[in-house]
């Protein structure tokens, strides 16, 4: 059985949770369903869904809210707070390294090809230090529970991990409905997430910017999955929110247009892929870039966050070695573990992944949000031998892990308090310091059983509270 986090093993309710099967008892599932329905009126409301495209129908869709918190104690967060902080620094001194001396690789630790040769890695890059030597900016990573004491790193994600917003919402939702559990300050604030973003931004300003750096986000526009997310962050933080026709480059410098004329730009926190930032350097048919802005970027008149290329430290082959990363650049062993990845790219991992394809799950190594995986256990065998099909082709882009024993949260159902899979994405940011707020994205799976937690697979958010002592 998986472990229940709002019980101990041996059967009682856990006291980090007593308060809230307190609420649970006075207020009973009716009433919490009523709560919750006020509750989505409220997401609705204000705008908060995300959009899924190529479905049919509504792309529009509010991300189902869960009403019962995920709780960790001040003591599991000090490990979690410790790990986290520890993953984000390896992640960017490795992405320093491969972009310059590539002493991991020198070292024998890592293979050039999963580096050198994967669409992620952008020779553009190559001997150039953005400032601070930061390079992934968000450092989103997705944490698992498998045990009372245990967490394990299901992947990394270092380009733009998207979310935040919800983690914000949620909170702000819970403190509006239920005042009187926040009342006793028990639960530590995310609220000033926003503020430690901007601070860490300023921190990363280019060798031209003189005075306060002028920062803004840059958005591909209001066709974009997360542009509730881009407007609700820029409105925080208070910063402008442009387009990419709102910019232009002149005079060696990245500027704005205002009705009051042209703004000096300094630092742009980008939620644009690569691949479109500028038609001058990469896709030439790029509708959503600005020409001449990596050129700027590389002579040091604008920072652009995160730091195009740092999405070869999300690859799913790359991540297999990050415990040996925090080694290597850190001199530390790892505070939390990854899970056991077979690489399908090596052939006697491949044949064992092979031969055991029904009890793993295999993914796609640039595959996200769900997509492109399977879960062995929950598939037919025509899905499975369609899957070998697909890995036989192309062994070097899948691996696999085992099917996790993973914890469940307690979940509000229609009759009763049930038990429901769940992963957390906390949010750390790099600057000159590395800044981490106590909560982050609890996502779960709101059907009985499944594994998959995502948004866009039908997956659903909850408020994280983390304990003070």
């Amino acid at each position: 059985m998986p472990f229940h986090e709002m019980f101990e093993p041996d059967g009682p309710i856990r006291p980090c949770y007593a308060e809230v099967q307190s609420w649970v008892e006075r207020t009973g599932i009716a009433g919490l369903n009523r709560r919750l329905e006020e509750a989505e009126a409220i997401f609705r409301r204000i705008g908060i869904t995300f959009a899924v495209y190529g479905e049919g129908g509504d792309p529009e869709r509010l991300i189902p809210f869960d009403l019962l918190p995920r709780i960790f104690t001040a003591q599991e967060w000090r490990v979690l707070d410790r790990g986290i902080r520890q993953r984000a620094r390896a992640l960017n001194a490795f992405l320093h390294d491969v972009y310059h001396r590539g002493e991991i690789v020198k070292a024998g630790i890592m293979p050039a090809d999963i580096i050198y040769q994967n669409s992620a890695y952008l020779a553009e890059m190559a001997d150039f230090t953005p400032p601070g030597k930061v390079y992934s900016h968000i450092v989103g990573i997705d944490i698992v529970r498998t045990g009372p004491k245990r967490f394990e790193v299901l992947e990394d994600n270092c380009r733009t991990p998207s979310g935040v917003s919800y983690m914000l919402e949620n909170r702000e939702i819970m403190t509006r409905m239920f005042p009187e559990l926040f009342g006793q300050g028990l639960v530590a604030p995310v609220d000033d997430y926003p503020a430690e973003l901007l601070k860490s931004l300023k921190e990363v300003a280019p060798p031209a910017c003189k005075g306060d750096p002028v920062v803004v986000l840059l958005t591909p526009g209001s066709l974009n999955s997360a542009y509730y997310e881009h407007s609700f962050l820029a409105d925080l933080m208070g910063i402008e929110l442009v387009e990419p026709a709102d910019l232009f480059v002149d005079e060696e410098r990245v500027w704005m247009k205002t009705t009051l004329g042209p703004k000096q730009v300094d630092v742009i926190y980008r939620r644009i892929d690569d691949e479109y930032i500028d038609p001058l350097v990469f896709r030439p048919d790029s509708l959503l870039g600005v020409p001449g802005i990596f050129n700027v970027y590389r002579n040091g008149g604008v920072t652009l966050a995160s730091a195009p290329g740092a999405g070869i430290a999300d690859d799913k082959a790359v991540y297999i070695y990050v415990p040996e990363m925090i080694r290597f650049y850190l001199g530390e062993q790892p505070i939390l573990d990854n899970i056991q990845t077979w690489q399908c790219g090596k052939p006697d991992e491949c044949a064992y992944v092979l031969e055991h394809l029904h009890e793993l799950v295999a993914k796609e190594v640039h595959g996200s949000g769900g997509y492109g995986m399977l879960i062995g256990p929950k598939s037919t065998k025509d899905e499975i031998a369609a899957y070998t099909d697909r890995i036989r082709a192309n062994p070097s882009e899948f691996i696999a892990q085992p099917t996790l024993d993973l914890s469940t949260v307690p979940t509000l159902g229609p009759a009763a308090v049930v038990g429901r899979h769940a992963d957390f994405r906390p949010y750390c940011l790099v600057g000159k310091q590395i800044r981490l707020v106590p909560g982050g994205l609890t996502r779960v799976a709101l059907t009985e059983g499944s594994l998959v937690v995502n948004s866009s697979q039908g997956g659903g958010v909850k408020d994280t509270w983390v304990l003070q002592d």
